[in-house]
């Protein structure tokens, strides 16, 4: 069972101290949602932090106007802990001491593999971004939602959405991304400063991953990976191979695509989506990951040939099993 809203909101009115924590390779979801409740909370006189462990992407950084910080001890046992858009502690592993530390804590998140681990949860698996949770509970804290709050879960939105092309995008999407425009939000900044900031090395980057792609399946399964060579060759970082995941199911005739990123050796992140056939979050769930039925990820402890093979075989089993 759900914690309403109102009861959220509770919670949050009677803190004075409240730490919000993000999972590790921040999306636009994540650090949107994050920021919009930060300064919500901030406006209600409450003292309140995103805290990371890991770098903002580029495009993202615009959305961070003095509400993140790296350092864990900027407060001392915060009367509350709030993890949005994730719902284990494994995601933020370097934080989770200090998660802990919180008086009160509280779970907002949209990812149907997660589970009920704090002491007030809301986890709808139905929204399609964790960024529409917040803006309702935004609206229960009485906050009024201005250009700045507007445009941070516009962020959110349109980034978990696919720009509202994906299928978790609703008429109560666009009708709160409507009431966003009403509060006065600049769409089109937004979106350029997302998805129109793409440096040179990204582009190199980009073509060294696409010479990588595999298709299996009778051409329904694409996988790419990206190592730190190709880092090193091209100076781009691995937050510059987000996307490339989506690209590769734009593909005709693709159902599955993954894209595999050696974070060290030995260890390999794998990010997928599926388009109309496909469950990746039951592949994903395998390997104690997560996501949605659409879009998941987890991570492998093997060489990249070992996890090539392994992935392309569980995309092709999650197909012929009809998912």
């Amino acid at each position: 069972m759900n914690d309403s809203f109102v009861t959220i909101a509770e919670q949050m009115r009677t803190a004075d101290t409240i730490l919000l924590f993000t999972h590790i390779n921040m999306d636009g979801d994540a650090l949107g949602s994050s920021v919009a409740l930060c300064r919500a909370l901030r406006d209600l006189g409450k003292t309140c932090y995103i805290l990371l462990e890991d770098e903002i992407s580029d495009n993202l950084k615009f959305l961070d106007k003095d509400y993140c910080t790296w350092d864990p001890e900027i407060m001392k046992d915060p009367d509350l802990c709030v993890c949005l858009d994730c719902g284990e502690e494994g995601r933020f592993p370097k934080r989770a001491e200090k998660f802990r530390e919180g008086k009160v804590k509280i779970c907002i998140d949209h990812h149907r593999t997660s589970d009920p681990i704090c002491d007030y949860n809301h986890i709808d698996p139905e929204a399609s971004a964790t960024g529409e949770l917040v803006y309702k509970l935004i609206r229960c804290l009485d906050v009024p939602i201005d250009k700045e709050i507007g445009e941070a879960l516009f962020a959110a939105i349109t980034t978990d959405t696919g720009n509202f092309q994906y299928t978790n995008t609703t008429a109560e999407t666009h009708r709160i991304a409507a009431e966003l425009y009403d509060a006065g939000i600049d769409g089109n900044y937004v979106s350029i400063q997302i998805y129109e900031r793409i440096r040179i090395e990204r582009l190199r980057l980009t073509t060294r991953i696409l010479d990588t792609l595999q298709l299996f399946g009778d051409g329904k399964v694409a996988i790419t990976y990206v190592n730190q060579e190709m880092l090193d060759e091209t100076g781009a970082g691995m937050d510059e191979a987000e996307g490339i995941v989506a690209t590769l199911r734009s593909i005709d005739g693709v159902q599955i695509s993954a894209i595999l990123k050696e974070k060290n050796p030995g260890e390999i992140k794998v990010s997928m989506r599926a388009k109309e056939q496909g469950d990746v979050a039951m592949i994903a769930k395998e390997f104690a990951g997560g996501g949605h039925k659409k879009a998941a990820g987890f991570t492998l402890h093997c060489s990249m040939e070992e996890a090539v093979t392994l992935v392309s075989e569980k995309a092709m089993e999650n197909l012929a099993n009809g998912y």
